[in-house]
């Protein structure tokens, strides 16, 4: 019993240790080395993540599916995954638990076929067009990265019917269209 509270102890002081200085304020594409690391963070074995590194990768995969690099974005779903697997509960609030037991199974499905589907880009952007509704849903339940997040909207994916999904920044970085049409979207609600 000893060894058990003590266990749990030394896991706060480490996840406390852990995020103490590291704010995500990147606001470019590039900065998929930020979400990496948060996601890194959950990967040492730290039981008690929030849906903060759930939002990091998937904005991890978002940069990724800009930048047309479907060998990244697979990765950014399996970081996903990981992240989505490693939410406590119980640290979220009611709200935000609701919505992340009613989200959290279909999320964890399209960022899975996200993450095994390397080579094939525009399967990624079909799982992500589907996962992007349930991120907007969390983000909306109250969770406070400490960072403004934008709902943006690009009205000429999947021929012409559109699809949404959450930026780091108002400058538009396309996930559907990549660079073939990098900059094509409005940003829709500011978010947090």
């Amino acid at each position: 019993m000893k060894l058990t509270i003590l266990s749990m102890a030394v896991s706060i002081l480490l996840f406390t240790a852990c995020n103490n200085g590291s704010k995500t304020t990147n606001n470019s594409v590039g900065g998929i080395d930020s979400a990496k690391t948060e996601v890194a963070h959950t990967e040492a074995g730290i039981s008690t993540a929030s849906t903060k590194e759930v939002i990091s990768a998937y904005l991890q995969l978002k940069n990724a599916l800009a930048k047309d690099n479907d060998k990244d974005a697979a990765e950014g779903g399996n970081n996903l995954v990981k992240a989505i697997g490693n939410v406590d509960q119980a640290s979220l609030t009611a709200q935000q638990s609701k919505v992340f037991k009613d989200i959290s199974d279909d999320a964890k499905e399209h960022a899975e076929h996200i993450g095994s589907n390397a080579g094939n880009i525009n399967h990624q952007r079909e799982h992500f067009e589907m996962l992007s509704p349930e991120i907007y849903e969390l983000v909306k339940a109250g969770d406070k990265t400490g960072q403004k997040l934008y709902y943006v909207n690009c009205p000429m994916y999947n021929g012409g019917k559109g699809g949404n999904w959450i930026s780091e920044t108002k400058d538009i970085q396309n996930p559907y269209l990549g660079k073939a049409m990098l900059n094509c979207g409005s940003v829709k609600e500011e978010l947090n």
